[in-house]
């Protein structure tokens, strides 16, 4: 009986530690990379179609991994757009619907907002961001101060890309005793202290990246890298070997242009080799996409979407975008239902087993099991973008298939059907316009508590917003 007995609780030692590893298998938090280009075009990357920009290493990743034909970004700029990606929040809730001001100030996006990044720390990651902020320069809004162990790069919105180039005149300016500075030309940081960097911009937030990752390894926790390049944004610098990649390029806009992707490129790959360097690789999900879509006056090329970056129409706030994570992503899917960068907070907290006490509030949800299964994360939802301008609001709203546009002022609503009709051109309005009212009347309502700006990116466009009354939002939704 004895030895039964003893029989029985071996057995049930090996089933609770075959249940017990399962279930550690099972929860085990993956880490995490975001990769986030700055204007880039929705046709420059190769896995979207690029016939003259090569992008080998994110073509890599997208064929290894998972490819979105419809990711949406929650506004057609920069400052706005990477709030969103922080809080889980549109822009227009919490006042930062402008860039933060062009040369500095004691403002940005509110404190009470709390960060993915600081919800993943609180969740046991050991968290880093490099390069680009736009986020706030205060002390308050400093990025370690929301949920970042580590940040090396900017603070400001952009950056020159040659350090022998900036560093004279900021060295110049200094002389001079200039205090306000363009933030294109002031020192790189690394968690509050200026760094003499000496590399060409995206090589060195390329190197930052893949030495975060070995620090983080160290550290025997699950990490968050948020890699935030500024390419290709302007100003259009490129090496000169990069751009000599590309000799059937005559425009001197699209080459230097294509250079600067190229360099991301090789960036990226540098990571990646990184990660499987270390050994996280298999357990990494790295998400790559831009803020919004590329600035075609400056090289881009958005095909077959319409306009570029600042408008409403699909080529300013569609992205290209890949998600890598071997363990749960089947190599060579495609995802073509729309996804928002909204729903990538809700997704990552869900990844890290974390609790929202602001989930009521988020305005995207974890589109982890819709990948899995291949279902629409967003049937008979809505997906909005706004653009003020000086006197009028640009405004678009989507649902499943349809898309209703409002550009210009005096102008009446537009109504597509996004998936047969891409670039936006057979105006539909006349077939339906029970829908479009429907939609319009939707958006109106998602409205109401939209916050006044918090700031303007200069002083006109806030003279502008008080002269006009702005948002005015009777004349943003009247469709008689």
């Amino acid at each position: 009986m004895k030895v039964l007995n003893v029989v029985a609780m071996a057995l049930l030692s090996l089933v609770s530690g075959s249940a017990l590893a399962a279930t550690a298998e099972k929860i085990e938090k993956p880490n995490i990379v975001v990769i986030l280009a700055d204007d880039l075009g929705y046709a420059d990357v190769g896995f979207n179609g690029s016939k003259d920009i090569v992008t080998p290493n994110l073509d890599k990743l997208a064929n290894q991994g998972m490819m979105f034909s419809e990711a949406y970004t929650a506004h057609p700029f920069c400052g706005p757009s990477r709030a969103a990606l922080m809080t889980g929040r549109y822009p227009h809730k919490i006042g930062s619907q402008f860039n933060l001001p062009v040369r500095g100030s004691f403002l940005g996006v509110p404190t009470e907002e709390k960060f993915v990044s600081k919800m993943l720390q609180e969740s046991g990651y050991f968290t880093g961001a490099v390069g680009k902020w736009h986020l706030g320069e205060a002390p308050e809004f400093h990025p370690n101060r929301r949920g970042f162990d580590e940040f090396y790069g900017f603070l400001g919105g952009g950056h020159n890309y040659f350090p022998e180039q900036y560093k004279k005149v900021y060295e110049r300016q200094v002389a001079n005793g200039v205090t306000n500075f363009d933030h294109y030309i002031m020192p790189l940081e690394h968690n509050g202290k200026e760094v003499d960097e000496n590399e060409y911009i995206t090589d060195a937030l390329s190197r930052e990246g893949a030495n975060f990752v070995r620090k983080a390894v160290d550290t025997g926790k699950p990490f968050f890298l948020y890699l935030a390049y500024n390419a290709p944004h302007v100003p259009l610098q490129a090496k000169q070997e990069d751009m000599d990649e590309f000799p059937d390029i005559k425009d001197k806009k699209r080459k230097t242009y294509a250079g600067m992707v190229y360099a991301m490129d090789r960036g990226v790959g540098k990571l990646v080799d990184t990660l499987e360097e270390t050994g996280q690789l298999d357990n990494t999900l790295i998400v790559f996409f831009s803020d919004n879509g590329g600035k075609l006056q400056f090289g881009a090329n958005n095909y077959p979407l319409k306009e570029g970056k600042g408008s409403v129409y699909e080529g300013g706030f569609r992205t290209p975008m890949v998600m890598h994570w071997p363990k749960q992503l089947k190599a060579g899917s495609k995802f073509e239902h729309p996804v928002k960068a909204l729903d990538l907070f809700p997704t990552f907290a869900g990844l890290a087993g974390a609790e929202l006490e602001q989930e009521s509030r988020l305005d995207g949800k974890n589109i982890f099991p819709f990948l899995q299964s291949g279902d629409a994360p967003h049937k008979d939802e809505l997906i909005f973008a706004l653009r003020h301008r000086g006197s009028y609001s640009d405004a678009a709203v989507r649902r499943n298939e349809w898309k209703a546009v409002k550009v210009g002022e005096g102008v009446p609503w537009r109504l597509f059907n996004i998936e047969k009709d891409k670039g936006e051109e057979e105006n539909l309005a006349d077939k339906h316009p029970v829908m479009l009212r429907d939609m319009v009347r939707e958006m109106e309502k998602w409205s109401w508590d939209n916050q006044q700006p918090r700031w303007f990116h200069i002083h006109e466009e806030g003279s502008l917003w008080r002269q006009h009354g702005m948002p005015r939002f009777d004349k943003t939704f009247a469709t008689d």
